[in-house]
């Protein structure tokens, strides 16, 4: 008979994260991430997620030239306890160099996820940490439906405003109203 018996987590901060990679516990192969504490392992990017990555790297790096920072699976700073790695981050351009301060939640405009296998952890424990840090537009974009729902307007809740965009349609970052993508060239 199993019995089951209540454990405790041991949960580490972003400093212990990264001297974690530091001393080699954790390699540079390993696709992980700090969430709440604990060290999530990332699903391997399948060949659509790769493709769609990809293809909005380079639509929104030619479009917002000089305007803004476009930072391909690279981490944000949410908390000392939580440092995810997105598929994309557009962040703001500031004084003080990215390279000697990270990114923090302040300095993102916009944070997408492309999701194939983990659609249902970017719509739940990712759209909640965005939203509760306060990032003003989250999109998940659906390698399978090839569509993207667009989240604005964060709260502690989760974000009040949704929509879902498909089929022969564009979005529009809010963050630069001038610039949309057609979503035929994200699904290319």
């Amino acid at each position: 008979m199993a019995v089951e018996v209540a454990t405790a987590r041991r949960l580490f901060t972003r400093e212990e994260y990264h001297r974690m990679a530091e001393v080699g516990i954790l390699k540079p192969a390993d696709r992980v991430e700090l969430i709440r504490g604990e060290i999530i392992r990332m699903s391997p990017p399948g060949r659509r997620h790769v493709a769609f990555v990809d293809n909005l790297n380079q639509l929104l790096v030619l479009r917002l030239a000089g305007r803004g920072i476009v930072s391909v699976q690279n981490p944000v700073v949410l908390s000392d306890d939580t440092e995810p790695q997105p598929d994309l981050a557009i962040r703001r351009r500031r004084a003080v160099s990215y390279k000697d301060r990270e990114a923090f939640a302040e300095d993102v405009l916009l944070l997408i996820e492309v999701a194939d296998s983990s659609l249902s952890y970017d719509r739940s424990t990712k759209l909640r940490l965005y939203a509760e840090a306060g990032i003003a537009e989250y999109w998940v974009v659906d390698c399978t439906a090839e569509s993207i729902e667009v989240h604005r307007a964060p709260g502690p809740d989760g974000y009040r405003d949704v929509t879902s965009v498909a089929s022969a349609a564009t979005v529009a970052l809010q963050a630069f109203p001038d610039v949309s993508l057609p979503l035929a060239e994200i699904f290319a």
